[in-house]
């Protein structure tokens, strides 16, 4: 293979995935009319665009836009028949009239509680019957369900649930068919599947397990491990945003990634055949999925996760970016809501990041004479903040100061406590007092994180309002290039003398307190 095959970039995919997230994009926020509007649109630039060769014959990039526009077109046609069918659906009709119906509905992920808004939760589900005096409907599609949290709280995706409650329309602009109010327990609850049964009792028992972790530990733990964040206070969530840490509680790429790793390191280190840790790492995947949860967020960061490690572990950048592209278009063909979905947004622009812009970076430091573990540190938090931080102020409104010193700092210790808390997840299964002392180990890695992350949120300043939506994005994005610009003109120094103030600021001042704590 020529050297500088991995520095090539395999960019064909590209704008078919552009192609096809901004087909459903403007569907999902302009409706049918709008999706049917595209197609004739695409249809008949295509349609010219053909004439015009037949004519004048084949040009350079005649084929390939070609190609393009009619992708772009069955795109729209898919997600116009998608909306279409929300736009007729009987439940938006009662939705729009605020109607009290019963609902049989099937669960789709964990109900969780809503920070703020008393004891209640929310819980995604799919229609299966809508009820009412003189008919039962038939029918399939999204809601959401606010609910009391009592009766609520330990259902199991997977069960099928009665419920009476006041239908709205959605929050937000997706194909979810109705927000649904309720103001008791479901009527009615069926069972759940096997496989949810066993995902639920394992997370229960690791749970159990890291509850002899102090309590900020233990409810970070299963966080970190599986994105159960049930037990974790309100403070170190409020402490990781601040610090932009929130991404390490949230089941993401880079817990993919990481599992993935220590699985493929380890078929390595026994010498397994390469088809045989093909398989092997598939397991662990579905594994890993079934757990955390299928949930399209789950199922998002597997891919994602997927893609990343095909561009970090085995360094073949021109493959990761096909399969980066060819990951979007299939997780929007399969759940086409995921187009206006902020976290598929940082997920993907991340995951870009890290193999357009982190590898770069990482040659550029180590030709200046870093050491490549640190190089790789800096590199990938560096241009992981770089790419999301429009993207988070224009979510959010804020942006974090300490974002990456916070993530270059724990960086080291994110792998061990993955990998160690997925293992102890495990041994839970079997026995959960062998697991309690499996879980020691990742009590100073964990101690870390928690403290890294108070210490950065008690920083004034670490936090920084911008404003929300597009305004936010620029100003983030203009404040972004000029760092850049500088960085580039004085040079790498600059960078690490950053990192070391930031390190100073964040970590200087917690020795006594958090050693005391420790002990």
């Amino acid at each position: 293979m020529p050297d500088d095959e991995p520095r090539l970039l395999d960019l064909r995919l590209l704008p078919f995935a552009g192609m096809c997230w901004a087909a459903t994009l403007i569907g999902i926020l302009g409706g049918s009319r709008a999706a049917w509007v595209l197609v004739a649109t695409l249809s008949g630039a295509a349609v010219l665009l053909a004439a015009g060769r037949a004519l004048r014959g084949p040009g350079r990039w005649t084929a390939a836009t070609l190609a393009v526009l009619l992708f772009g077109s069955c795109c729209a046609a898919g997600v116009a028949w998608r909306v279409q069918a929300v736009e007729r659906h009987p439940m938006t009709e009662l939705a729009r009239n605020e109607t009290w119906v019963t609902l049989v509905v099937t669960l789709v992920d964990d109900p969780r509680e809503i920070a703020g808004f008393g004891r209640h939760v929310l819980v995604n589900a799919n229609v299966v019957e809508i009820r009412r005096a003189t008919e039962t409907i038939h029918s399939g599609g999204a809601v959401v369900v606010l609910a009391p949290a009592e009766g609520w709280l330990g259902l199991l995706p997977g069960q099928d649930v009665v419920l009476r409650g006041q239908a709205s329309p959605p929050r937000h602009r997706d194909l979810s068919l109705a927000t649904v109010r309720v103001s008791g327990p479901p009527a009615d609850v069926g069972p759940a599947p096997p496989h949810q049964r066993w995902a639920g009792a394992l997370r229960a028992r690791f749970a159990a397990a890291a509850a002899v972790l102090p309590a900020d530990e233990a409810g970070l733990l299963p966080g970190l491990v599986v994105g159960d964040t049930s037990a974790l206070s309100r403070v170190v969530k409020d402490d990781f945003t601040a610090t932009g840490l929130t991404h390490l509680t949230a089941v993401s790429g880079a817990n993919v990634s990481i599992l993935l790793g220590a699985v493929l390191l380890l078929v390595r280190a026994v010498g397994l055949d390469p088809r045989a840790g093909a398989a092997l790492a598939a397991a662990a995947l579905i594994a890993f999925v079934v757990i955390a949860r299928p949930s399209p967020s789950v199922l998002r960061a597997a891919a994602m996760g997927s893609v990343a490690l095909l561009a970090l572990v085995t360094g073949r950048r021109k493959q990761a970016m096909p399969a980066l592209a060819a990951g979007v278009i299939a997780l929007l063909a399969w759940s086409p809501e995921l187009a206006v979905n902020f976290g598929f947004v940082l997920s993907a622009t991340a995951t870009a990041g890290l193999i357009v812009i982190a590898p770069v970076w990482v040659d550029m430091l180590v030709g200046r004479g870093w050491p490549r573990a640190v190089a790789e540190t800096v590199a990938v938090s560096v241009a992981a903040f770089a790419v999301t931080a429009p993207i988070v102020a224009a979510m959010a409104g804020t942006v974090s100061l300490v974002s990456v010193c916070a993530n270059i700092l724990v960086a080291p210790v994110v792998g061990v406590i993955t990998v160690a808390g997925a293992i102890t997840a495990l041994i839970a299964g079997v026995s959960v007092p062998v697991a309690e002392v499996v879980v020691r180990v990742t009590q100073w890695p964990l101690w870390w994180l928690v403290t890294v992350a108070e210490r950065g949120a008690r920083i004034p300043g670490a936090s920084v309002a911008v404003p929300s939506g597009p305004a936010g994005a620029a100003i983030v994005l203009g404040a972004v290039a000029a760092l850049g610009v500088t960085l580039r003109r004085r040079g790498p120094r600059l960078v690490l003398a950053g990192i070391a103030i930031g390190v100073l600021v964040l970590w200087a001042p917690v020795w006594p307190s958090s050693l005391g704590r420790l002990v």
